[in-house]
């Protein structure tokens, strides 16, 4: 039984070539108005899994669900996705407008307002009658979101749009997505290989290697296992944590397994941490204050990973 409002949910979904094994017993669940970043390594399988989410190629084994459905095949289902997997081919000498409309005619739509409206959503609304030959890249990447948000989506899939984008294209990118996510409720999946790249505007995460998916968490708990803390190592966590209440009043605290805890407070005042566990008897293996980036903690994730 699936959840409510479940926009995608995969169930050990697996994709081989001969040999090799491009996407292995994949299992993820986005939820409607999720903005779900799918990150990982060049080769790792995102791409693989966008393709198989969309039919552009079948799975060996596993399967799927859109919008609560396992039929793949309805036409209204595979309506109420957009995707940029492998860019349109957009003609040069066609402006925004005439290209979109080229591929509205295509896709049967009917209402060509939807054309100014998908402009108007990626701000192309005054470069609309400009060239595509003149587009430079952010501009370009803008204009492929359109076409993926043309027949009015719940569900957006984009592959890397971020790749090879300046700064500031970068930055125009994320606002877009956060203005479908936040005003038209669209849901999006999108991949990158950086980290840093989706952190500033995805809501969870999802991190593959070697076609496994090594981690799903949400962006609060992406934070905790990156925040800066105390690091308090312990053979008694139990009697530790009541220490950290009761003698340190915080609750801001995380236990990570039976020997860790992560004090996410006192990280000037160590000392008062280490004598409070002290007079408590508590035997402190090792305490100590770390913090890391939020590449070296995908570096980290991965490496476990053989």
């Amino acid at each position: 039984m699936f959840m409510k409002n479940v926009i995608l949910k995969t169930d050990s979904l697996t994709k081989k070539y001969k040999d090799f094994t491009a996407l292995d017993e994949v299992s993820i669940t986005i939820r409607k108005g999720d903005i779900y970043g799918l990150i990982g390594r060049n080769g790792a399988g995102k791409t693989t899994l966008m393709k198989l989410i969309t039919t552009l190629t079948n799975p060996t084994s596993g399967k799927f669900e859109l919008f609560e459905s396992a039929d793949q095949n309805l036409n209204e289902n595979k309506r109420r996705i957009g995707c940029l997997i492998e860019n349109p081919a957009f003609f040069a000498n066609l402006t925004a407008y005439e290209n979109l409309k080229y591929y509205a005619i295509q896709k049967g739509i009917v209402n060509l307002e939807q054309i100014k409206e998908a402009l108007e959503l990626v701000e192309l609304k005054d470069a609309q009658n400009k060239k595509f030959k003149n587009f430079s890249l952010g501009m370009k990447q803008r204009l492929g979101i359109a076409f993926a948000i043309l027949d009015n989506p719940d569900f957006i899939i984009l592959d890397e749009p971020i790749n090879g984008l300046d700064p500031i294209g970068i930055s125009d990118l994320r606002e877009t997505f956060k203005k479908l996510n936040e005003e038209r409720n669209i849901t999006i999946l999108i991949s990158s290989h950086i980290l840093s790249e989706l952190y500033a505007v995805a809501t969870r995460f999802c991190i593959l290697e070697k076609g496994r998916v090594v981690k799903e968490l949400t962006k609060e708990e992406l934070d905790a296992e990156c925040s800066k803390c105390i690091v308090i190592q312990t053979d008694n966590v139990k009697k530790a944590s009541t220490v950290l209440e009761k003698d340190l009043h915080t609750t801001n605290y995380k236990v990570i397994d039976q020997k860790e805890i992560r004090l996410y407070e006192y990280l000037d005042h160590t000392d008062k941490v280490s004598k409070a566990l002290t007079k408590n008897g508590i035997n402190i293996l090792g305490l100590y204050e770390t913090g890391i980036t939020l590449e070296e903690y995908f570096k980290t994730v991965i490496k476990e990973v053989k």
